[in-house]
């Protein structure tokens, strides 16, 4: 580019090279325009100093008025030709924009008019939260990169964007636009790319901000502003938008607690802030609107959900035409000098007009660099030809043989050394493999270049001294092994290590047969790179062909700006241009990257008379063309479009006939071309006559296109497609039309079609892989009637399109870009282009967008990502993303799935600077992208989901329910323990009946055995207690209580210890005194404001009369910090019991009956309810009776328990069991596992202990952190062989894959498999189950959970889609029935039936412990009737879902054994689409779809799931959880997520229980309490 008064051409070279690397730095983003300046500005000084008044700066590049004022004009293309390697090697990478596309021709108009038709429906997304320090991008000063395409700014059809500005500044007044200004304000929005400012012009894509300014955007963009509340979006103002800084609410003023001020009540009766209710408000008002198709009816049987089929449309168009007949093309004439072979053309003319120029190749500024004559190339080939065939290795064993695959690594800039090569390997007869040059181990798409070296049998690569000094190398030198790369020998090419042949070594060159002459790589769909083989006899008839079609003449002119490695600017200007004797002009990228208009000079200069040239080249050449006032170009022929068969090439080629005709150039001369890597040439116009009419255009209809028909658009213009003709097909050739998909059957002759072609020039096969060769190289179309046309094969193209009047051949789009959903077709490129027909598109990059399809749910759904440019604002992108979705929406008719931005410079490149749309779509899949804004929208575009399950009413009645739900299950679903037994000793019964009178036995009897042991973090025993001990402490206590407490009998008292011995001793001092003791965690000294409610709560809710403490706990109760979040003023009476006198109370209380109030037993449900239910001394000694038969339990026996003592059943075998039945406990509080991990085992193997009790988070906590340490734990001795049973203790559902894990991890050290069990017990009843001695090993089964869903229970095989494995609950101990009921009905259910589990046993509790006594509860959990069946007994309801399947396996008693299988809480199970969905299920499908998902819960709101998911990744991965989780709910579950929430490790409250508290975490998300990284609300 000229710069003003400057000439680059006459600094010295240094300087030059310098300012080539600095434009490659700004193409690549490495540097900022700023900087760019500067530096630009520097070197320029440094050698210009006697001019004054030179401005330095970058001209500022007159747009039309159309054209936004673009940054940075020069359009992205690669770096220099230099001799720096460096420089060289990094050239040929950064290419422009994808370069297939450009401006569409879907005209502007029509996205506003799309646009507008959504401004009706007054639209509003509700706009994603994002924590403020989440995705900061790297510092401003080195992420502003250029705009790789700008040059793509505008490519002539303008009118897409006048009337789309027009639409949209109404759209945007209008203020119910969006809900209002101050819903997008209200993101916390994420970088410091909100504190620039937003108002002004930019001249620069970085406005100069003032120091201070800039300062703090850089002290925002690093820090995490603690506290900073999210702005409140209830007020209605909208922010001023001028250039003022955007704080931190928090820096603004705004403190925490203002903004808690505006708390309204949802319908729940939740309060909630405004913030997340408005957004949630928002997301249900979007998702009323009615979704596109219409869901139609259809039959749903009963075990098996159908995915909704859509019922084709009536009104869908059809193809009617006629069976297409297939076109010929011209004859290929027979020339009578026309060479035997393309060497001997070489031959010839290296011969004859040795001084006649062959190439000549350009520097960075666009001036000649060399030029090779025909001499030069003919000897310099020889030359290689003898050195590969005769210098490497030796002559018995040369390296090279005749055949083999040699790669050619030559960057772009030296067009030179690549046609040397290439020629050299032909004389030589080797195959040459020309491939791009690889720039790290890590590039993009290496591992597929390593595939197609693999498959092509390659290990020999030709390069030239630059490149390779410029090739990545390990630290001693040698060049690095590529990723997927076989392994290579590198040869280099320069002329000085090239030897001269002999003088009777002549090159072999045999007239063209089918041998392979060359390979030319292609890149699939699915990203695999194939070598498509191109033999002598098919490299020389597609010469020939070409240059009949396009009438080469010998001694022409032709300039080439195409890749010469490949495709066109292979076969025109390396293969076609030597037959001819054509004098090429190489243009590479580098080049035009310095000056676009370098292409057009050339033109002029040479009067050239063929110009191969892209869209993309058009449309710089316009932009940079007001530089130039003098160009002719009047000697232009043929102006060759390389991709005119792109749909959007049209506007291309008008824009530049506008702009250049007034220059000379004939509208008839500009011919596109289509073409594939398999059959070459496909078609290609040819120059017009003078002043003859242009070829018509098509306006195809997209609605008809995308049922695959041919419509010409009448009605609707916004939804059409303009395309052109790309001429002729190609001499010699025979084209047909068949179906893309199925057997190749011929199209009609309105339906589009893949372009089948049959020629003597095209590709042979793709090397090495005969499979794929087969349906791509062999094709045989078919008739109507499936029968074959004829004998000879066809070749598929790739591409898509039909024949026009004329014979003449329409290209609408290719294969690899075709998106079939919901079985309509649609085209990448369409998509690309209506996107950036949305203004403003100052949020992304135009030429770096990728679309592509991901099969979720059986169908394909659509996915775009862009690259956002840094400087755009939070709310810009959003507005866009939602603008793009609308008009996608409106003008093809098809929902996004996806939308996501992500940082400049971070999506993967081809090797010519394109997106790699594979790779891309992998890193999707995978959560690699770490997009920086995301919008999903399945509620959209999932429209097969199977239809909501209606439930049938149910009239309760025996016979109903017995037809309904006794024939499937062929049993009542019941089972019993075995039998209490009666016991013998009377004296027995009078001692156990209560626990108090057991101790006092046991401390007579056997005052010395040792009841308890209690551990240290060290493994030492810190306490120990006998019987007597026991007795006396216990005395002890009561004395004081009886003393201090001044109580009544039966007065609530609240035991606050810690774990360990003290509180056993003060529950049997309670039940001496005759008062009712309650056992409450203490509070956690580090988190009293959490902690401290709950223990206040519990001793308001008991009532009690007096706590019993220890020392350093009551001076907690009392203490500050305690104050502040508990009225300490009002504990009731606190004794502390740590050094009480000798006294003995006057008499130890005997309760007259059975029935009286042993002990309460307090805790928090995973729903967050507080319960307390009533345990009597009857229900206490019945349990530890029944405890002690399952798991036979005698004095000598010795027992070690890693539990909270607290409630429940850990609570029982702590403080209750022992004394009971005369075993020893060893007793290890589960807090001291975290400072010694290992404790808990080594315990087990020191004691040889047969059975031990521990709790999920124990389990947890011993997987997670010995998992590596197993061999360190076998050196010291740990081993486990000695354990016969290992049961946790829980309320929930088994964890299978946590005990099967456990059960793995310490195999090694002698852990039986058979061992690990668990327990399950309840509110109501603290023990249903527990896996003892006698019973059979527990079970486990495959359930299938779409049955589950609907509450029917199938059994399927390990392995099978869509099972889940569950784990029995444990044997069911003595003295329990279990039934299984239908909760609503109170039915019994057969065995193939979920439903709720009822229990009848002696110990199940009397009742809840409440203020109100709420009878009717009481009667409905506790003492509950069947409504048929058994009216008389009465059960007591767990509140858990289960089944019961009778097994194989014999019990004790030998008959076949019935097992309770959990499946969760009835009050967590989630009521979706009127099926029954259990959390847990839904988590575990979340927590498997990303690596950095450390745990996960969900609940429901009004209707929508929200998932929770914590991030122990960095923060940038929080995006990426979003589509990933999002996939794995509706693909697993069918079920369609409302909110992703994104939050810290730690954020999900679980309970002591290790259960989580999913109930609590909904309220701190509505009440907004979270801080997440991220929510992103699904549209």
């Amino acid at each position: 580019m000229a710069d003003r008064g400057v000439d680059l051409s006459a600094l010295p070279k240094e300087v030059r090279d310098q300012l080539a690397e600095l434009d490659l730095e700004l193409s690549e983003g490495d540097i900022t325009q700023k900087g760019y300046e500067k530096k630009r500005a520097k070197l320029l000084a440094s050698c210009i100093p006697h001019l004054p008044n030179v401005d330095l700066s970058l001209p500022d590049v007159q747009l039309s008025p159309g054209h936004s004022a673009d940054p940075s004009p020069s359009p992205e293309a690669p770096g220099p030709s230099t001799s720096s390697a460096s420089r060289h090697h990094r050239a040929h990478r950064s290419g422009g924009a994808r370069d297939e596309r450009y401006r569409s021709d879907i005209h502007t108009e029509a996205v506003q008019a799309a646009l507008a038709k959504h401004k009706e429906e007054k639209m509003a997304l509700p706009m994603p939260t994002k924590r403020r320090s989440a995705f900061v991008q790297s510092p401003l000063d080195t992420c502003t990169p250029p705009d790789t395409s700008s040059a793509s700014e505008d490519e002539g059809s303008l009118r897409r964007k006048a009337a789309l500005s027009a639409v949209l500044a109404q759209t945007l007044q209008s203020p119910d636009y969006w809900i209002n200004r101050s819903v997008q304000s209200s993101s916390t929005s994420s970088s410091a790319s909100s504190t620039l400012s937003h108002g002004e012009p930019k001249t620069h894509p970085q406005p100069q901000l003032q120091p201070a300014v800039s300062l703090l955007a850089d002290v925002l963009a690093h820090t995490r502003i603690e506290n900073s509340v999210p702005p409140d979006v209830t007020s209605s103002t909208p922010e001023e938008r001028g250039s003022r800084v955007d704080l931190p609410p928090a820096v603004r003023g705004m403190s925490r607690g203002q903004s808690r001020s505006s708390m309204l009540d949802t319908a729940d009766g939740v309060p909630v802030s405004s913030r997340v209710s408005t957004k949630i408000q928002q997301l249900l008002n979007t998702l009323k609107r009615p979704k596109r198709p219409p869901l139609s009816e259809f039959f749903l049987d009963d075990s098996e959900e159908i995915v909704e089929v859509p019922r084709p449309d009536p009104n869908t168009p059809k193809p009617e035409g006629r069976q297409i007949i297939p076109v010929k093309g011209e004859p290929l004439g027979v020339v009578s000098n026309w060479p035997p072979a393309l060497q001997a053309a070489l031959a010839r003319w290296g011969a004859t007009q040795a001084k006649s120029p062959a190439l000549t190749a350009l520097d960075i500024t666009g001036k000649p660099l060399y030029t090779l004559t025909y001499g030069k190339l003919w000897s310099r080939s020889l030359k290689l030809a003898y050195t590969l065939l005769n210098k490497l290795g030796t002559k018995t064993e040369p390296v090279l043989q005749p055949g083999d695959r040699v790669a050619l690594v030559y960057p772009n800039s030296d067009p030179g050394m690549f046609w040397v090569a290439f020629y050299g390997c032909l004389l030589a007869e080797v195959i040459p493999v020309p491939i791009e040059v690889p720039l790290s181990r890590q590039d993009a798409g290496s591992q597929q270049i390593g595939f197609l070296l693999g498959s092509c049998g390659v290990s020999l690569a030709l390069t030239s001294e630059v490149c390779l000094k410029g090739l990545p190398k390990t630290p001693n030198g040698e060049i690095i092994q590529f990723k997927g790369w076989p392994r290579m020998k590198w040869v280099v090419t320069d002329t000085k290590y090239l030897t001269k042949p002999s003088k009777d070594w002549q090159p072999h060159i045999p007239t063209a047969n089918t041998d392979t002459a060359y390979i030319e790589y292609k890149a699939s769909k699915e990203g695999t790179v194939m070598g498509v083989a191109v033999s002598k006899i098919s490299m020389l008839t597609h010469c020939q062909a070409l240059t009949q079609a396009c009438n080469y003449c010998e001694g022409e002119t032709l300039v080439n700006v195409l890749d010469c490695k490949k495709d066109m600017g292979l076969w025109h200007g390396v293969l076609t241009s030597v037959m001819n004797r054509i004098h090429t002009i190489t243009v590479p990228y580098a080049v035009m990257k310095a000056c676009p208009m370098s292409w057009v000079q050339r033109v002029h200069i040479h009067k050239a008379r063929v110009a191969l040239v892209k869209c993309r080249d058009l449309h710089w050449a316009m932009m940079a063309h007001k530089d130039q006032k003098d160009t002719n170009l009047s000697s232009i022929r043929m102006l060759i479009v390389a991709d005119g068969a792109n749909p959007w090439s049209v506007s291309s080629c008008d824009a530049f006939l506008n702009v250049f005709q007034s220059h000379g150039l004939k509208p008839e001369v500009i011919c596109p071309c289509a073409t594939s890597p398999e059959a070459l040439t496909v078609a290609i116009r040819r120059p017009g006559a003078r002043g003859a009419p242009l070829p018509a255009r098509a306006i195809l209809s997209m609605g008809g296109l995308s049922h695959g028909v041919i419509r010409v658009n009448t009605e609707d213009k916004n939804s059409a497609l303009t395309v052109q003709d790309v001429g002729h097909i190609m001499p010699g050739a025979l084209m047909c039309i068949v179906k893309p998909d199925g057997p190749p059957q011929l199209c009609k002759t309105d339906e589009i079609g893949e372009i089948v072609i049959n020629s003597r020039a095209g590709g042979t096969m793709y090397y090495g892989l005969p499979g794929v060769t087969k349906n791509t190289f062999e094709v045989i179309p078919v008739n109507q009637a499936g029968a074959p046309i004829g004998e000879i094969p066809f070749t598929r193209t790739g591409l898509l399109g039909f024949v026009g009047p004329g014979s003449l051949v329409f290209v609408v789009g290719k294969i690899e870009g075709l998106l079939m959903v919901s079985g309509r077709r649609h085209n990448a490129d369409d998509l690309v282009a209506t996107a950036l027909a949305v203004e403003p598109v100052k949020t992304v990059y135009r030429g770096r967008i990728a679309v592509f399809s991901v099969t979720v749910f059986y169908d394909e759904r659509i996915v775009i990502v862009a690259e956002q440019r840094p400087d755009a604002s939070e709310e810009d992108s959003f507005q866009w993303m939602s603008r793009v979705l609308q008009a996608i929406d409106s003008i093809h008719q098809v929902g996004l799935y996806c939308l996501a931005l992500v940082p400049a410079n971070t999506l993967p490149k081809t090797p010519l600077g394109g997106i790699h749309i594979c790779e891309t779509k992998q890193n999707f899949l995978e959560g690699n992208l770490h997009p920086c804004n995301i919008l999903m929208c399945p509620h959209t575009c999932v429209t097969n989901l199977p239809k909501p399950r209606q439930k049938q009413p149910v009239d309760v009645g025996p016979a109903s329910m017995l037809v309904g739900n006794l024939v499937a299950g062929k049993r009542i679903a019941q089972a019993t323990g075995r039998e209490l037994g009666v016991v013998e000793d009377q004296d027995l019964i009078r001692k156990h009946q209560f626990l108090s009178e057991a101790l006092q036995w046991r401390a007579q009897t056997d005052p010395d055995h040792i009841l308890y042991v209690l551990l240290n973090a060290k493994g030492a025993a810190v306490c120990t207690a006998t019987c007597a001990q026991l007795h006396k402490r216990a005395e002890k206590i009561t004395a004081t209580l009886l003393e201090r407490g001044s109580l009544n009998t039966g007065d609530n008292v609240v035991l606050l210890y810690p774990p360990g011995i003290d509180l056993i001793a003060a529950f049997y001092g309670c039940l001496y005194a005759g008062v009712i003791p309650v056992t409450v965690r203490p509070p956690h000294p580090q988190n009293l404001a959490a902690t401290l409610p709950t223990v206040r709560m519990i001793i308001d809710v008991s009532k009690a009369a007096c706590i019993l403490t220890t020392q350093p706990l009551m001076r907690i109760l009392r203490s500050r910090e305690a104050a502040a979040s508990v009225n300490v003023k009002t504990w009731p009476t606190i004794i502390d019991t740590d050094d009480l006198p000798r006294k003995r109370p006057p008499h130890i209380y005997k309760p007259p009956t059975a029935e009286m109030l042993a002990y309460l037993d307090f805790s928090v449900s995973t729903t967050g309810m507080l319960t307390g239910v009533k345990m009597s001394h009857a229900a206490v000694s019945t349990l530890c009776r029944s405890i002690k038969l399952q798991c036979e339990l005698y004095s000598s026996r010795q027992i070690a328990i890693c539990l909270d003592p607290y409630c429940g059943l850990g609570f029982v075998l702590w403080c209750l069991s022992s004394v009971y039945s005369g075993h020893q406990s060893i007793l290890i509080p589960p807090l001291e596992l975290e400072s010694s991990l290992p404790l808990w085992l080594s315990t087990l193997s020191q004691y040889k202990i047969r059975d031990t009790f521990c709790s999920y988070s124990v389990m947890e906590l011993c997987t997670k952190g010995l998992g590596t340490q197993t061999e360190m734990l076998k050196t010291r001795g740990v081993n486990l062989s000695c354990v016969r049973s290992c049961v946790v203790i829980a309320e929930e559902r088994p964890r299978l894959a946590l005990t099967q894990s456990f059960s793995k991890l310490f195999k090694d050290l002698g852990l039986s498999p058979r061992a690990v069990s668990t327990a399950f017990g309840s509110r109501v009843n603290l023990a249903i189950c527990l896996q003892g001695t006698a019973g059979p090993d527990p079970s486990t089964v495959y359930v299938d959970m779409k049955s589950l869903r609907h509450d029917r229970v199938r059994l399927v095989e390990r392995g099978a889609p869509q099972s889940l494995p569950l784990m029995e609950s444990g044997t069911i101990l003595p003295g329990v029935r279990v039934i299984i009921v239908n909760p609503e009905t109170r039915g019994p259910l057969g065995d193939s039936h979920l439903g709720e589990i009822w229990v009848n046993s002696p110990h199940s509790a009397s009742g809840y412990y409440t203020i109100y006594g709420e009878e009717s509860l009481q009667a409905d959990h506790f003492n509950t009737r069947l409504s048929f069946g058994e009216p008389h007994t009465l059960w007591a309801r767990t509140g858990y879902l289960g089944f019961i399947k009778r097994t194989e396996l014999l019990d004790a008693s030998g008959d076949r054994h019935d097992a309770l299988f959990v499946v969760g809480s009835l009050d967590e199970t989630l009521e979706l689409r009127g099926l029954r969905y259990h959390p847990i299920d839904i988590e575990t499908s979340v927590s498997r779809a990303h690596r950095s998902i450390a745990e996960s819960a969900v609940f429901t709101w009004t209707n929508l799931l929200v998932v929770v998911a914590e991030l122990s990744g960095s923060e940038q991965e929080a995006l990426d959880l979003v589509p990933l989780v999002t996939n794995v709910v509706l693909e697993e579950h069918h079920l369609i997520v409302g909110v992703v929430v994104i939050v810290d490790p730690g954020v999900i409250p679980i309970n002591s229980r290790g259960e989580k508290q999913r109930m609590h975490l909904r309220d701190s998300f509505l009440a907004d309490q979270l801080d997440p990284i991220y929510v992103a609300y699904n549209m």
